[in-house]
């Protein structure tokens, strides 16, 4: 991911916000605001035909030093181009880069609803660690998410 794709990117999150079922944020943030949220490695684009498809970065899980090895996943594809195997090309791109980067574990926030989502996480071994019971409202209603994490077999 390089500077230049930060307004495909934000566009992309933005087709995210919109479905109401890929995050509780609203708002599209400023390119500031999600850079400084999103660890430095570990960021990338898809593309197709110089079209940018898709986008996968890593959040800090905490900030506490022994946790500096879990990192929050998120990815996002276009809606132009979901069912293409984006989704899990940025998957394979980013645990990698996760593993050589000192991750041990990625973990994950999804909705219920977002089945592809699920799916896509399970097909690359993450694990249903549980479900947040009405954890949030999105637009007035309580939403449920289901945790996942993945561990590396790399770094022990």
């Amino acid at each position: 991911m390089r500077h230049s794709d930060s307004q495909k990117v934000l566009e992309i999150y933005r087709m995210g916000l919109e479905k109401r079922n890929a995050t509780f944020e609203t708002v599209v943030p400023s390119w500031q605001e999600w850079d400084s949220k999103h660890l430095r490695h570990s960021r990338f684009v898809s593309e197709e035909d110089g079209i940018v498809t898709g986008w996968a970065a890593l959040s800090p899980f905490s900030s506490r030093e022994v946790y500096k090895g879990v990192a929050e996943l998120s990815i996002y594809v276009s809606t132009i181009f979901r069912g293409k195997k984006t989704g899990s090309a940025l998957m394979e791109k980013i645990i990698a880069s996760s593993e050589l980067n000192g991750i041990w574990t990625l973990v994950s926030s999804v909705f219920p609803e977002n089945e592809a989502t699920l799916r896509l996480h399970e097909k690359f071994g993450f694990r249903v660690i549980g479900r947040r019971e009405r954890i949030a409202r999105l637009d007035g209603n309580w939403r449920d998410t289901i945790l996942l994490e993945r561990r590396s077999s790399i770094i022990l």
